[in-house]
């Protein structure tokens, strides 16, 4: 726990300089100290900040003026954006700072993610935005422990809440700074999608299995930002392997859901070499809001609200076999050991007969097309049963036992 945590806050110092002070004060007021970081362009700087605009742009490998140059202003941020984060990590990386503030509209957000982006889990990150939560944040682009407050009344100048929001803003950052730790690897960590129990029940097996085996077993609900931080922590190479089992969010993904993590979805384990055992989990399903009319392409189709926030609707044949190929591009990029199982009895709790979402003909189309995409290089294990049957827990340990004894994942 540190008690007085150095926190950057990162700003544009030319136009945000009083929401800064304010927010610098708040700090040190909650008992933390502060460095700024001026990321503005053009103009001077209200007041002198510890980290100027000028040490950001040298940072990306440019100068100021060659920022202030740009006769476009998204390139202009992005080389600050560039810069913000190569500095933030260095000090990070040298032990100088706890955690990680920044405010602003969309150009200063568009900055914070990248900037955030680079710190390790475990480094406190805050972005107070004006597009807090707004679907304009694409979730490929959201760090897996980043968190943000809507900046009302921030778009000019102090007022009353405004300053509510900032003090807010204060309390979380130096609050998470002191309370904060970095993640303990002191097993091998096992990477595991799924959904809910109701929806998806593997897990309530495989996790106590292989921690039986000595594993850390990390599970991400693959409700969009699951799945993000899945491929994030992924990209860090802190798995020791993957068992994707649930795969929603790829068919999200290709089928225009907002329920998504992103087109990089099933990727970066396998960019990574780690080994990876993959199933088609409730592929089935196309999510949407529940509390927003279904698109009239959907009226007809087989429907479950799960909640008042997702509701999911059955995907066609075609829309099936669209995600397998998706599924099978993505898995044919793979440099590591990559398993595929199919479980030919169903693939979500809501197929089986007598379920609202049951489709054996989708389901066939969806088979028969994953068949005939996946490359011969991949290892395809086909199951005469459902994926919450006992014998899918079974055959998913069989692999990763052999692989183990094989090498290809660290024994524990």
């Amino acid at each position: 726990m540190t008690e007085t945590p150095s926190v950057v806050l990162a700003g544009t110092v030319d136009t945000k300089a009083d929401e800064i002070r304010y927010l610098r004060r708040c700090i040190e007021r909650a008992g933390g100290a502060c460095m700024v970081m001026d990321v503005g362009v053009l103009g001077a700087p209200a007041f002198v900040p510890e980290i100027s605009n000028h040490r950001v742009a040298e940072a990306a490998g440019v100068s100021l003026a060659r920022v202030a140059a740009s006769a476009d202003e998204n390139e202009a941020m992005a080389l600050m954006a560039r810069g913000a984060a190569v500095l933030l990590r260095r000090l990070s990386d040298d032990g100088h700072i706890d955690g990680f503030v920044a405010l602003g509209g969309t150009m200063g957000t568009d900055l914070a993610l990248e900037a955030a982006a680079a710190l390790p889990l475990g480094v406190p990150k805050l972005v107070v935005s004006t597009v807090a939560y707004s679907h304009l944040i694409p979730p490929e682009r959201i760090p897996p422990d980043l968190m943000m407050i809507l900046w009302a009344g921030g778009l000019y100048g102090l007022n009353p809440v405004c300053e509510s929001v900032l003090g807010q803003a204060a309390g979380a950052i130096v609050g998470a700074c002191r309370a904060a730790a970095a993640p303990a690897y002191s097993r091998p960590v096992v990477g595991m999608t799924s959904l809910g129990k109701s929806c998806l029940q593997y897990m309530v097996g495989l996790k106590p299995a292989l921690e039986q085996r000595g594993y850390e077993v990390v599970v991400f609900h693959t409700t969009g930002m699951g799945g993000r931080a899945l491929e994030a922590l992924a990209e860090q190479g802190r798995f020791a392997a993957v068992l994707d089992l649930s795969l929603q969010e790829v068919s999200n993904d290709v089928h225009g859901s907002v329920v998504t993590s992103g087109p990089q979805r099933l990727q970066a384990a396998g960019r990574a070499g780690i080994p990876q055992i993959v199933a088609p989990g409730a592929i089935d399903m196309i999510d949407f809001p529940a509390w927003l009319p279904a698109k009239p392409d959907y009226a007809g189709r087989p429907y479950h609200a799960h909640n008042r926030l997702i509701a999911s609707v059955t995907a066609t044949p075609d829309e099936r076999r669209a995600t397998a190929r998706a599924i099978a591009a993505r898995l044919a990029a793979a440099r590591g050991p990559t398993a595929l199982i199919l479980p030919l009895g169903g693939i979500e709790q809501w197929d089986r007969p007598g379920e609202p979402l049951y489709d054996p003909t989708g389901l066939k189309a969806f088979m028969d097309e994953l068949r005939a995409a996946v490359l011969p290089g991949i290892e395809r294990v086909e199951l005469p049963c459902h994926i919450n049957d006992a014998p899918f827990v079974e055959c998913v340990l069989e692999i990763f036992d052999r692989w183990v004894a094989a090498g290809r994942i660290p024994k524990a």
